[in-house]
């Protein structure tokens, strides 16, 4: 596994200051996007993490790899969790000139389950 330059504990910091805006000059679309990219890589660094404590060597999996491989070392409900949040995050992080971005309160539900999501994978018996 390749060492994170910024942890999960941050990225979720980041969302939260993000989402309140303070001192923050941009528009609330992209304070959103950036939310929604802040959620998906603190979720991508728990999900490496608890692969490569399961099964190493799986770093060079791409994501969706990795989440078809989550099954094996968690239960099958925070797997099928994981990759829901996780394809939404992936929406709501890309710009698209013909979509209305995520909104707050989308972005705020995606938090929270990222949040359960990052102590559930965090957890060291696996719940199947």
């Amino acid at each position: 596994m390749r060492a994170h330059a910024t942890s999960i504990d941050e990225l979720l910091l980041t969302t939260d200051r993000l989402l309140t805006g303070q001192h923050i000059r941009t528009t609330s679309a992209s304070r959103h996007r950036g939310a929604s990219l802040a959620l998906r890589t603190a979720l991508e660094i728990a999900v490496d993490r608890r692969l490569n404590a399961a099964l190493p060597g799986l770093g060079r999996l791409s994501g969706r790899a990795k989440l078809l491989c989550l099954r094996c070392c968690t239960g099958a409900e925070i797997a099928r969790r994981t990759k829901a949040v996780w394809s939404h995050l992936c929406l709501g992080c890309h710009y698209h000139q013909y979509e209305i971005g995520p909104s707050r309160d989308q972005v705020r539900a995606w938090r929270a389950e990222v949040g359960e999501l990052v102590e559930e994978l965090r957890a060291d018996p696996v719940q199947r």
